[in-house]
This record gives C-alpha cells, sequence and structure tokens, in this order.
C-alpha cells in the first residue's frame, strides 16, 4: 500500500511540476504571495517555474533513488509546508485560480495541504 501511495504521490508531483510550467502558470502565480516578490528580486512567474522544477525532481527521486525515500519524503513535506503561505495568501486575497473561486473552497483547500505532509512522510517510511 505505501508503495502504491509513493508511486501515486510521485507521478501527482510530476504531473503538477509539469502544469507549473505549461498550462497552469496563471494559476499557479494567483498562489505565490506578494511578500515573496516583495522581499526578493524575483516575479512571480519565475517562482512558479522554480517550484514547478522542484516538484518534477521530488517526484522523480521518489521513483528513482529508494534507497533515500525516507530522506526525500522529508524534504517533500517540507516543501509542503514551506508553499503553504501561497494556500494562505491565495485563500486571505480571494485569488480565484483552479476552480476555487469561493471563501469556503479556499479554506477547505487549506487543510488539504497538512494531508499532504501526512502522506508524503507515511507513504517513505519502512
Amino acid at each position: 500500500m505505501k508503495t502504491f501511495a509513493r508511486w501515486l504521490l510521485a507521478g501527482g508531483m510530476v504531473f503538477a511540476g509539469l502544469s507549473h510550467l505549461f498550462w497552469a502558470r496563471r494559476e499557479f502565480q494567483a498562489q505565490v504571495p506578494d511578500l515573496v516578490t516583495d522581499a526578493l528580486p524575483i516575479d512571480k512567474d519565475a517562482v512558479v517555474v522554480a517550484s514547478g522544477a522542484v516538484e518534477m525532481m521530488l517526484g522523480a527521486a521518489l521513483v528513482v533513488l529508494p534507497k533515500e525515500r525516507r530522506r526525500i519524503g522529508a524534504i517533500l513535506a517540507a516543501f509542503f509546508v514551506a508553499v503553504f503561505p501561497g494556500n494562505i495568501a491565495q485563500a486571505t486575497q480571494k485569488r480565484a485560480a483552479f476552480g476555487l473561486d469561493s471563501d469556503g473552497a479556499r479554506i477547505a483547500r487549506l487543510f488539504f495541504q497538512p494531508l499532504l505532509v501526512c502522506w508524503a512522510l507515511w507513504s517513505t517510511r519502512d
């Protein structure tokens, strides 16, 4: 079961990373907090592209580096925590993206992120 969950997570990460680069860049830009671009010399599109590349690498690493899966799971969980402020920004600034066009939908999305953290940790433990 854990192997299936890990492979599913890996595929989801690669798919999400590709969507950052190709068909959903604008939607992902809605999740980049203004604080990031105010504090760093980077624009929202660059943040989206960089995070997409990281997602693809982490997803692939879950599959191609089986001896490192526990470490990769921890890194992936930390990544999910690191991008959580983007979900908060989307909710508090009422930015519509990915069909999240109501306060209820955006708030419900916030509860999904801890599940991703748990999924990453659980599926990579022996």
